[in-house]
This record gives structure tokens, sequence and C-alpha cells, in this order.
């Protein structure tokens, strides 16, 4: 097939935008509903909002395509259920890992972390407009991003990303090569020749692809039948409430916990000068005074009002929330994956099998890692509870005195001495089924 596209300076590629539909269509069997769900969203190109197609003339002739009613082919069915998947968590609970459990099925577009460049956007303001904004307007900005990301409107991030994007181009969207869909055609025109046979890398990725284009992504989306996101800036579960409501949406929220005593050793890991109080806490045995409870504290207080507030079965959230805890996830892979599929409506595809299958049993990390403090390769058993040898009692005491009630919701033993800490033959998480909603 004649694609129509021609090379531009920086890595960037012009294509005839009906010829990149006809592309999506043909090569990815794009149903008619699907390309209406972006015309049809409130914040979509084919709207009356930014773009203005209702008056049949819109601003960017880019999208015309999508506009024009002749585009689309008629004798498209229409399109089965569009799952949008949310992994609902918080920092170093195994989110990267179990985001890929999305990203590597071909019928799922996965963004990680996008609400990053609203809070970006929010802390960079000036001092007089951040005491302006409450708790309020940024959960709002988050709500209206992750609707808009559902729409599959990559271009409305544009109010967020910095320095603001040229032509729809930037080279500055946070993790873009933990996205497949970012890494691969039509987005980026080397995809599919990445370094670990075709997965891109953290390193493959934007050194091939060159900067993003966001409306080659929304059309990327658009060819996918199902969106996931995975966030760890909204708190509760609670703040979702009025996405589950949407009509335009099928939201269904993967609730990912995991011990926060595992939480702590990770973030202490991976987030050194933050938590540097509590790496020489750990190291002296020593407490010292300046040292944050809060960065755990809020943790566990989130964690348990949003698990209390699932499990307790709201009508607004009956069938769209599914507890997991990470230790089930990473001791058996294989069967908590079904699970999730079988939670979000989707079967699960081989590539996603290979995936666990390579990914779950390895000693040593492999050279072509996804990520570096994101990391996704390992033998997950053994890291289950690996925190037991990095912690002291005195901080793993603490924790359970501060989180007791989170601990007990959730299933994880305490411990009472050193030596129940280390005995590693000895699980820490009792064996517990959350029951999915009906």
């Amino acid at each position: 097939m004649h694609v129509g596209c021609r090379g531009r300076g920086g890595g960037r590629m012009e294509c005839s935008w009906k010829t990149v539909l006809l592309l999506v269509c043909a090569s990815l069997g794009v149903q008619y509903t699907a390309i209406r769900t972006l015309r049809d969203s409130l914040s979509g190109p084919c709207h009356g909002g930014v773009y203005h197609c209702q008056s049949r003339q819109p601003k960017d002739s880019r999208w015309r395509a999508l506009c024009d009613d002749s585009m689309l082919p008629m004798e498209m069915s229409a399109a089965a259920s569009r799952r949008h998947i949310l992994l609902f968590t918080t920092t170093r609970s195994g989110s990267s890992f179990t985001g890929q459990l999305f990203n590597q099925h071909p019928g799922i577009f996965y963004v990680f972390e996008p609400l990053y460049h609203v809070q970006q956007a929010f802390t960079n303001s000036s001092s007089r407009l951040r005491r302006a904004l409450d708790r309020r307007a940024l959960l709002g900005a988050y709500r209206d991003l992750l609707l808009n990301l559902y729409t599959c409107d990559l271009r409305f991030l544009e109010n967020y990303i910095r320095p603001e994007p040229q032509e729809h181009i930037t080279g500055s969207f946070f993790r873009r090569s933990s996205s497949r869909a970012l890494c691969s055609n039509p987005v980026c025109p080397e995809g599919g020749e990445g370094a670990s046979g075709g997965q891109p890398d953290e390193t493959w990725c934007p050194k091939k692809c060159g900067a993003l284009n966001l409306t080659l992504a929304s059309m990327a989306c658009l060819s996918r039948g199902h969106v996931a996101i995975k966030t760890v800036r909204v708190p509760e579960v609670g703040d979702l409430r009025t996405l589950t409501e949407d009509p335009r949406l099928d939201l269904r929220i993967v609730h990912l916990v995991r011990d926060p005593r595992a939480i702590l050793a990770s973030r202490m890991m991976a987030f050194s000068e933050q938590f540097r109080a509590w790496k020489i806490w750990n190291a002296t045995g020593r407490k010292p005074r300046y040292v944050d409870l809060s960065q755990i504290t809020s943790t566990c207080r989130d964690m348990a009002e949003s698990a209390e507030m699932g499990l307790q079965r709201p009508a607004w959230l009956r069938g769209r929330y599914l507890l997991v805890r990470y230790e089930d996830l990473a001791i058996n892979p294989a069967e908590k994956a079904r699970e999730l599929y079988k939670f979000v409506g989707l079967e699960m595809d081989e590539n996603v099998r290979s995936w666990i299958a390579q990914n779950t049993n390895n000693s040593v990390p492999s050279t072509s890692e996804w990520n570096y403090k994101y990391s996704t390769t390992r033998d997950s058993k053994a890291t289950a509870e690996s925190w037991r040898l990095r912690l002291g009692f005195d901080i793993v005491r603490t924790l359970q005195t501060l989180c007791n009630d989170t601990l007990s919701l959730l299933g994880y033993r305490v411990v009472h001495s050193v030596a129940d800490l280390r005995n590693m033959s000895n699980s820490l998480v009792e064996p517990r089924t959350f029951q999915t909603l009906l």
C-alpha cells in the first residue's frame, strides 16, 4: 500500500491525513463507532469546541478527514464496547510492572502517568496562582485530562506540556517509551524495530522515534479498541466518581495496593534525596527529629479509604472496581493477569502471556529494560517480600503502628521481633480473596 508520507527534519513525518486514516483502518480494523467516539466527545476535534467541526470549517485542516462522514467506511459494523481502564495506585506499588500487562496487548492503547504533566504545570505556576489553586481544582484538571485521553484527544495535553508543543509536536512527553503504541507505527516511523525482539525500550524509543506528534498519537489511540491509563496522582477512588458515571465511558478501575512497609522500602531506594531522613534512620537505628511521617501515613490513609469504599460496593462503583494486591500478582502473575482481563472484559492476548513468562522469572535484569527505577523485569516471587531484608525493625514497628488499620484491612501480617521480620519462610501476606463487584 502506498502510504503517502514524507520525512521532515528532526525525525518528523508528514502524512496525508486521509492516507493515515485509511491506513489505520485497513491495518488495525478500526470500527465506525470508534472513530465517532472522538468526533462526538465534548472535547474532541469534531464537536463544537476547539476545532469547530460543526461549522464545517475546522481550524486545523489535518482533522478534516475525521470530520468528514464520507471518509468513514460505512460498511463497518458497530464496534464492540470500548473499554476504558484505569490502573489506580500510589508510587512504588508495582504499577510499572502491572501496567505492562495492559501495555503488551495489541488492542490496548496504554499511557504511563499522563497526569504528571498536569501536576508539573500546577507546580510551576506562579506562587500567586498556586495559592489560588486548591485540591479540588487540581483533581478537576486530572479528571478533565483523563476524559479527553479516554476519548483519544491527546492534543488536550498541550494545555499542560512544557515547553508548549509546536505544531502539535513535542519532545517532552513524560515516559513515552513506556507505551508500545507511542513507539510503534504510525506514531513512530521506526516502530517495530526495537532492541529487544521488537519491543522498544528507554534508550531506543526516544532516539529512533524522535519528537512525538500528538495528532498521530490520537489516531493511533483510535486505531486500538481500548485505552488503559496508569496514574499514581489521584489520592482516593472517590475522586473518580464523575468519570465512572460519565455515559461516554465504560471505566474499569484496577486498584493496585501493596504492603505499606514494602512501599516505603522501595521509595527509599528510588527517591533517595526525598527520603534521606528515613535512610539515616534505617542505617543508624536512630530516628531523626525531622523525619516526615506523613510521607507514609497519607499513603496508608488514602489506600485504606479507597479500599473500604470499593469493597462497600456503592452503586457508582458496582462492576467497575477491582482490588488487587501486588504481592498476589507477583506470586501468581499468569493467574492474576487472567483475573484482570476477565474483570475488564477482554481476552488475554498471547503477547501478554509471553511477556509474563519472560519477565517474571529473571534474577538478572535485562540490559534492555523498559525502565531504570521503574523496573519490570524480575524474579517476581523473590521480590514480593524482599523489603523484609532491607528495613530495620524499628522502622517496621513504627509503620505498623501508623498503618495498623491499613495492614489489617488488606491482609498483611505484622511482625513482633527481628526474627519474625527476617524469617522469609513465613509470608506476611495472608491468603485473602477480595470479591469483584457485581
